[in-house]
């Protein structure tokens, strides 16, 4: 099944949606992904959520937090292994990142990866 105007894809049939950052920007304060602004983003929604994320320029501070940018709003992370804000050392490379989203209370929970 083909999705060509949306910017997400479907992980399965009817599963888990895929986004994919279309930036990566670093400055003082955090480290922000950006990715296509769709109506679809801002739609009630309780669930998994797969992220392709590119990588974080080579020496980016890792402690830094990461957000999440689209339609004009950015997302706060969370790292869910400890409820700490998600940070550059938690997604130290370019993969696909799992994440619990919920819109009820606008929590993002990104399940951190090791890097070894």
């Amino acid at each position: 099944m083909s999705y060509p105007i949306n910017p997400y894809i479907l992980a399965n049939s009817q599963g888990i949606p895929r986004l994919q950052a279309n930036s990566v920007t670093v400055n003082t304060s955090e480290v922000r992904f950006s990715f296509q602004n769709h109506r679809f983003l801002n739609a009630p929604f309780v669930g998994l959520i797969l992220f392709k994320l590119p990588s974080i320029p080579t020496g980016t501070t890792a402690t830094l937090p990461v957000v999440f940018a689209t339609n004009g709003n950015n997302q706060a992370a969370i790292n869910y292994e400890t409820g700490a804000p998600l940070t550059v050392a938690d997604v130290a490379r370019a993969g696909i990142f799992l994440a619990i989203y919920d819109s009820e209370d606008g929590t993002l929970y990104v399940f951190p990866t090791a890097t070894t």
